[in-house]
């Protein structure tokens, strides 16, 4: 089926950050980055990969994440260090695709990292973006998470994505959507799966958390990603073949208990169409969102990752966001 972006989505006709924008040298890949108001200022914490992208080269593994700050969410300064860079050790082989919640003026960044033993999902906190504290790491496999901006019913709470292997993994292919809760960051508990990937009309192989909820008087907005395969897809990028397409779906979540869906709009929200996302980049058709702030005037500011190699950036009210999930 043909799908397209929602015509109630603006999309921003360049990308906010490419591997241009930063003076990191050997730059190849920007892109899934979180995005909140910290402060006065936006921030953007931001994946960034190696090699050349000029000659299509990516260097499996070489990965930080880099730092920038804007004044109106679309200029962005990319800050010349590296951050969480500790958090490496013989284990730990990078961390990436950082997503960020602000509670009570503290910052807390969501993470997934790599080790010699599986992907772990993390949680660290920081008040100046320079210094983190990791306040806790999951076992294996888990990952894409993102924190609410309160704690609900006296508990923080996140939604995640396990990736199963021995159960669902091979008896009805697929990764789905998950929700913990914790009272203090650190140990985390109560899970229940909040969306199966076979209740996403768009996706035929997985889904999971995108950017971290906001807040309405209706429920709690949440965006997430889908993936499609299509077998008859070929070269789609720097690969010889890529046969997945990333889109963007959105749903909405009971205020006092996020595991409930209210609605789900039953197309994607955002999808590949533009240049950037389609013609360009490591592998194209695919969109990531990671951040998503909402605005004193009812706009919504919607981060992504698209190509796996640019963030880019969409617009859309709040109330027209709300009108597509509560039909």
């Amino acid at each position: 089926m043909n799908y397209q972006t929602h015509e109630c989505i603006t999309k921003l006709e360049t990308p906010v950050m490419t591997p241009h924008t930063t003076s990191a040298p050997g730059v190849a890949l920007t892109f899934n980055a979180g995005v909140a108001k910290w402060k006065g200022r936006y921030v953007m914490m931001f994946r960034n990969d190696y090699g050349d992208y000029e000659n299509e080269i990516i260097r499996p593994g070489v990965t930080d994440l880099r730092v920038a700050y804007s004044d109106d969410g679309i200029h962005w300064e990319p800050q010349p260090e590296p951050v969480m860079e500790e958090l490496k050790n013989e284990d730990i082989i990078r961390a990436y695709d950082p997503r960020i919640t602000v509670i009570d003026d503290k910052a807390y960044v969501c993470f997934a990292v790599d080790s010699q033993h599986g992907v772990r999902g993390g949680i660290a906190v920081t008040e100046d973006f320079k210094h983190f504290e990791v306040l806790s790491l999951s076992v294996p496999d888990n990952r894409n998470m993102v924190l609410f901006p309160e704690k609900i019913n006296g508990n923080y709470v996140r939604l995640e994505r396990p990736m199963p292997v021995d159960g669902r993994g091979w008896l009805t292919p697929g990764m789905d959507v998950w929700m913990s809760e914790s009272p203090d960051l650190v140990f985390w508990g109560k899970s229940k799966m909040v969306l199966g990937v076979e209740h996403v009309p768009f996706a035929n192989s997985k889904i999971g958390p995108a950017a971290p909820p906001i807040k309405t008087e209706k429920g709690w907005l949440t965006l997430f990603h889908a993936v499609d395969v299509d077998p008859t897809l070929g070269k789609n990028g720097w690969e010889e073949k890529w046969q997945k397409i990333y889109s963007t779906g959105i749903m909405l979540l009971d205020l006092n208990d996020p595991s409930k869906v209210l609605g789900m709009y039953d197309k994607p929200l955002i999808y590949p169409e533009n240049h950037w996302e389609t013609k360009e980049g490591f592998r194209q058709n695919v969109l990531f969102p990671g951040g998503m702030v909402l605005e004193p005037d009812g706009e919504v500011k919607m981060y992504y990752g698209a190509s796996d190699t640019f963030e880019c950036m969409a617009t859309a009210h709040v109330n027209d966001l709300l009108a597509l999930v509560t039909k």
